[in-house]
Formats: structure tokens, C-alpha cells, sequence
């Protein structure tokens, strides 16, 4: 099965943070998933690294590089039809981030991994 990671289920896969749930970790370690990696989360990251509001080990072109390489996780672009959907979306959630993985959760019908209930407001189908 194909699935969208959230950014936060991203840094907490590489920390192998205790927040992950079983079911998470059970979707990530099953090599029969897909599991995408939206460019928007490394947008985020990069941002909030920037800002100081994230600590990496390194920057976030190594740190996020090194990471889709050990986790195996493929990356997934943000495309004009990502972009158009966010305007469809009703404004449950202001986070620019969090709508544009919503958006692109919908057009290309990937369950989200994520433990941010806001998201489950939309029509996106959840997991955690």
C-alpha cells in the first residue's frame, strides 16, 4: 500500500521517537509499502531550522537526504494540481504545510501518516 508521511512522523521515524505508534512503525517497516515524502515537508523543515525552531544533527538537505535513503521512502513533488486543491479545501487548517499534504493526500488518494487530529477534520483519510 502507498501511504503520505506527515512531516513530524518523518523526524520522529528517524529519531525512532516513543510517539510513534505501533501502527505507524509496523507501515514503515513493512517493505511492501510505499511510503512518499512530500517536498513540502522538507520546505517545512528547512524553515523551521532556519528559524531555530528545529534541531537537526545536520543540515536539511543531508539530514532529509540520508534519511529517505535509510527509511526508503520516495519523494513526492508538489505539483499545480496540489497547488489549485488547497483552494478546494475548507479552512480547517491554516497551516500552509499541513493543507498542502492534505491536498496532495487527495489527488493522490494516500492515506496521511499523522497524529495531527486538525487533519482528520478533512476528508483525508488518517492514520495512527
Amino acid at each position: 500500500m502507498k501511504y503520505l508521511i506527515d512531516t513530524h512522523a518523518f523526524l520522529w521515524c528517524a529519531i525512532y521517537d516513543e510517539r510513534l505508534s505501533g501502527r505507524i512503525i509496523e507501515i514503515v517497516e513493512n517493505i511492501n509499502n510505499e511510503i512518499f515524502f512530500s517536498t513540502v515537508s522538507a520546505w517545512e523543515i528547512a524553515i523551521k531550522y532556519q528559524l531555530g525552531k528545529l534541531i537537526l544533527p545536520t543540515t536539511p538537505e543531508i539530514f532529509i537526504t540520508e534519511q529517505l535513503e535509510i527509511n526508503q521512502f520516495s519523494v513526492l513533488p508538489v505539483t499545480l494540481l496540489h497547488a489549485f486543491t488547497t483552494r478546494e479545501l475548507p479552512l480547517i487548517h491554516k497551516d500552509p504545510f499541513d493543507r498542502m499534504l492534505v491536498a496532495q493526500s487527495t489527488v493522490e488518494n494516500l492515506p496521511i501518516l499523522s497524529n495531527d487530529r486538525k487533519l482528520s477534520e478533512y476528508k483525508a483519510q488518517i492514520i495512527w
